[in-house]
This record gives structure tokens, sequence and C-alpha cells, in this order.
């Protein structure tokens, strides 16, 4: 969760340093620090806090510089947010300095083998423990200590690596965490993600699972944990630095919600043609095996979740086969019965994510096939996966997902779709207008959108409320747990989302005077059984806001505060535009709070350690 950022050549060190560190810093952001290389010394720098706060200090140090560094924001795991338990950590001899993202699982052992040879430490972390390992094995080449290091070293890992005795070069490690490097002309880079580097250079390489790599300013050599040599390729990717823009829009957050449009649009437009559904990425995808399927899986964390719920709801619907859905975190530690005719679905953003990466692992080692549903290019669980189906929703910077969440429901209904034909369980007729539909879907999304003014007219109304439940019946629940889960990330508000008719179990009891209730009820078949348990609430104070389609019943029976009106489309296609107004509602509520919108406290974009 943490954010590693380095470089080697011939331009002003410091300055690429702090600059990709700040669009890292959604990775995390307790503390930030760096450290360069000159010929005679190892310089570092690094401070509680946010980037400025560490530019504040590197301003008051102008000749601090080098023409090799690492650099790094910190999401604590070991010790609390301090100047000292930020990275970089430097080795008691200062011939070391390492930035580490993951968790070094056996630390405590290790470091008390190093203090009983006389080494001391400064902080509470396990970064620490991992340069001095590598100064008490060193013994002047320093490629050959953290090899002998990374094979005492268990747990997750990815490493930059300083030594004064070799002032122009960095040592990049990945085990378990995600690392990918870049190259332009006589100047490298490594960054957790691509985002560092990409207004430099487009030309990457990710190391892969137990890898090191030796980088100069115009040279890099890679090779295994066992010290043998590997050959690896540069590719090119085609990200725009503009994507890193805010483009005149207040946050990161209501920028992506507005590009939401154009990341389904993207991701669908490629693979509809002649009115069908095309993935060329699942051309080896065996027909026969997609009939044979008995059992799906859906596995993923937060957010993507969340889509996996609303994908049981349409694949038991549409492509007619049974759906488990399960918590990356949990699917990893319980005995799934997998057979061979079982798929696994893995959804996930970043593609890093370190519990689904787990999940995948545990479902191959099982031997069932998966499927995953990633943003990320080349990511780690885009590699390991057997097939591959991209969103383009673009690079997303606010740490609360918004147009990747609306990609990634575009590849379930496309999927489900999919699976349907190829099962012969779905009529010409009806494919072509669900196809119609998946192409007006990004205007459908523009038009709620534009209802914006009267949803933050509303949440201006309702902004002050602490006491906030979200419910929904059906499809519409899954969009309540995303709608909750939004405004609880952005705003600090404790809310929960409860399925409407599970309320008289339990949750009603919480319900009083002005409780501020958000009900999804877009899907018309449920919608009067949903109505019911509005009525409760409202007979006990409760104000509802209430999320429903243009031509709903619901206007007429005056049981809401307040409706917000979506277009009306087929009930599994719903989701698309009901998350928009829960989606609005949530920064509109963190605005007017004033909250740290795009970086909320104690959470990071991409979960890289258990």
């Amino acid at each position: 969760m943490c954010g590693i950022v380095g470089y080697v050549g011939l331009e002003d060190t410091v300055n690429f340093l702090v600059n990709a560190l700040e669009k890292l810093e959604y990775r995390g952001y307790d503390s930030a620090g760096i450290a360069v290389c000159d010929d005679e010394e190892i310089y570092c720098l690094k401070k509680k806090g946010r980037i400025n706060v560490l530019k504040d200090e590197i301003d008051f140090h102008k000749n601090f510089n080098g023409s090799a560094g690492i650099g790094h924001t910190r999401w604590a795991t070991h010790g609390e947010p301090s100047d000292v338990n930020a990275h970089p950590h430097i080795c008691g001899s200062g011939k070391i300095a390492i930035v580490h993202n993951g968790i070094i699982e056996n630390y405590m052992s290790l470091k008390l083998d190093l203090k009983k040879n006389g080494y001391k430490f400064k902080s509470e972390t396990d970064t620490e423990v991992a340069a001095a390992l590598i100064d008490f094995v060193y013994e002047g080449n320093i490629f050959e200590a953290v090899k002998k290091t990374v094979k005492m070293l268990k747990g997750s890992f990815a490493l930059g690596i300083l030594c004064r005795d070799f002032p122009n070069q960095i040592i990049a490690v990945k085990k378990e965490s995600p690392l990918v490097l870049g190259f332009g002309k006589n100047e490298s880079y490594i960054a957790s993600d691509i985002s560092a580097f990409v207004d430099k250079t487009k030309d990457i390489c990710r190391l892969n699972e137990c890898e090191i790599a030796i980088l100069k300013s115009n040279s890099v050599e890679y090779f295994d944990f066992e010290g043998h040599r590997i050959e690896k390729s540069v590719t090119t990717v085609d990200w725009s630095i503009g994507t890193n823009s805010k483009e005149g829009f207040e946050h990161y957050m209501i920028k992506e919600i507005m590009e939401q449009p154009k990341a389904f649009k993207s991701t669908m437009e490629s693979r509809i043609k002649d009115n069908k559904i095309f993935f060329n990425e699942l051309k080896d995808f065996d027909e026969d095996y997609i009939k044979k399927i008995d059992k799906i899986y859906m596995v993923a964390c937060g957010s993507s979740y969340h889509v996996c719920v609303t994908a049981k709801y349409i694949f038991e619907k549409i492509a007619k086969v049974s759906v488990e859905v399960d918590l990356a975190s949990e699917f990893r530690y319980r005995t799934p019965i997998i057979g061979k005719n079982t798929l696994v679905i893995l959804v996930s953003q970043s593609g890093e994510t370190a519990d689904s990466l787990a999940a995948l692992r545990e479902s191959k080692r099982n031997g069932a096939k998966v499927l995953a549903i990633v943003n990320v290019v080349g990511s780690s669980i885009a590699t390991e996966a057997d097939f591959i189906l991209y969103t383009w929703a673009g690079m997303e910077i606010a740490v609360a997902t918004t147009k990747a969440y609306s990609a990634q429901l575009c590849c379930v209904y496309m999927l489900s779709l999919f699976f349907a034909k190829i099962k012969n369980l779905i009529e010409d007729d009806l494919y072509g207008n669900y196809i119609t539909y998946l192409n007006r879907m990004p205007e459908l999304i523009s038009k709620v959108l534009d209802n914006k003014n009267e949803i933050f007219r509303i949440s201006k109304k309702y902004y002050q409320y602490e006491n906030v439940f979200f419910m929904g019946r059906g499809i519409d629940y899954a969009a309540s747990m995303e709608g909750s889960l939004k405004f609880k990330e952005v705003s600090y508000v404790n809310c929960e989302a409860y399925a409407a008719g599970e309320l008289k179990h339990g949750p009603i009891s919480l319900i009083e005077d002005k409780t501020l209730i958000f009900v999804v009820a877009a899907d018309q078949n449920l919608v009067r059984k949903t109505v019911s348990n509005i009525k409760e609430v409202k007979a006990r104070g409760a104000i509802c806001v209430i999320i429903t389609t243009e031509n709903s019943i619901i206007k007429t029976l005056n049981v809401a505060d307040e409706i917000i009106y979506i277009p009306d489309a087929p009930n599994f296609m719903l989701p698309s535009l009901t998350v928009i107004p829960l989606q609005l509602i949530s920064y509109y509520n963190a605005l007017l709070r004033e909250r740290d919108i795009d970086k909320p406290r104690n959470l990071a974009k991409s979960v890289t350690v258990e």
C-alpha cells in the first residue's frame, strides 16, 4: 500500500522524486521521504505528513542532490506515523538505504539476531531490519548481499536499494508486491505504479515474482533470486499524462465520476461488432467449456466485491449458472469446492490486490480456470490469470473508485450475455435489445450526471445527519452496498446497507426520528415490496431519499421525502444508473463536511498487503 519511486540518471534527481511521489500519494501518505546518493554519501530526508511537509524540508536543504535516488510514501503497518518510522531507512553504517512496500513477516526474529551482532535500531519498522541485514552480509558486492538477504526474508516485499559504494545504480527487488521499471534516454526509473513516471517515458518492464534488477542510467540487468541472469523485454504503454490532471475539477473523485460515460463506452465499444459481443481476449475460451460451467466463484475486495454481488444476480438470471460471491480475504482461508467445471472470476481495479492475488493462486492450485477483470495492463493478476478482460477506464487517481466500478459493471453485462448466447439461452430479439441498451448506456449515464445540481441540493439539505442507512432489494441491494461504502469512505460517517426485507429482523430497532435512509428502488419487479419497507421506516420517523426510475409508481405513492430519478433500462443494467446518484451524494456530503476527498484517512488505492 506504500508507494516506491526511484531514479538514476543525469537530471535533477530530487525534483523527479518529489514529483513522482506526488503522483503516488494515493498509495500511502502518513509520511514521505527521499534518499539520494552522490560519490561520497547517502543523504536522506523524511517527514511525517503529506508531501508538502517533505517539500518544505527539501527547500531548506538546497544542496541536497545526487545521481541516484529513491523515494517513498508510507501507509503505516509497523510503527506509528513518525519521522523516524518514515522511509527510506538507512543502516547504521550509512552504506545502505532502502524503501519497501509489503510486509516482512519474520522481521522480529531477524531483528533479534542482528541485535546480538551489535546492530541498533531507531525505528519500529520491518524495513529497517532489511536494510541492516543487507549491511550485515555485505562484503563489497551489493548484488551478492541483496541476493543473500532476499532468501532470508519471508513475506511480501518490493524494494528499492541504494548503496554508497555504488552511487550510480539502484537495485530493485520484487516478491508479491508490484514494481515496474521505466527507461528513458540515459535514465532509468522504478515505481510501484507507472503513473509515477509515465510523463517521462512509456517504455516499461514489469518485474515478475522473485526477480532482481540492477538499474544504471543507460543499462539494466535482470536476475532471479538464485542469481541466474534472465532476459526480459521492454514494452510500450499508451497512457497519457493528461489523465493525471484534474482538468479544472476540484477533486479527482468528481472528475472520475464525470468520466463514467467515457469509461463505459471505452470498455464496451471495441467488443461490440455487428450488434454482437466479441471478446478477442477470450478467443481461447473453449465454447464447450463455457457450456459445461456449473459454478462460478466471484471473488474481489471493496467496491469490486459489490460488482461481484451485482454479478451474481445477473449471471444467474441471464446465463443460468450458479454463482457464489466471496471476499478475497475470506476465500483464501476456507476450502472452496472447486471442480473441473468451476470458473473463478476475479475483479480488481489495480490488479495488485494482495488478497485477490492469493485467491487467484489458491484457485489455480485447485485446478480452476481463472478469468480476471482488471483495469491495469500487465498487472500481477492480469499476468497470472488464465483469461483477462481489461476495463478501459483509464488511470484512476481518487482512492474511492468510481469510473473503474462502472467499467467493471460493463464487463459483467457483456460477459453474462456472451455466456448466454453461447449456451443458447437467449432469443435473438431480446439479445439485440440488450445490445441496443448497452450502446445507449453512456448516454443514459450522462443523463443522470446532468442532474448533479439537484443531487447537490438534496445533499446540502441532509449532509449534517449522522444516522444514515442505505437499503434496497435484489440488485438494488447490491447498489446500496456500494452507496454505503462510498459514503463512509469519503464522509467518515458510520452508515450501513441492508437488504430491505431484513429490516424487521433486527436493524429496524435502530430507526428513530430523523434517521436518514437512501433507498434504491429501481427494480420495478420489486418496487411494491420495497415501498412496504419504506412505509415501515417512515412510521418510525425516518427521512427517505429514494432513487428510482422515471416511470416508477413511487412518484404516485407519497412515501418519499425526496426522489432522484434515473432513466428506464433493463433491470440488470440499472446498477450503472443507480450508482451515479450514490457516488454524487457521497462526494457532495464529503465536500460539505470538508473531508480530504481524494485521499480519505487510513485508506490507500492499492491494497498490496494482507
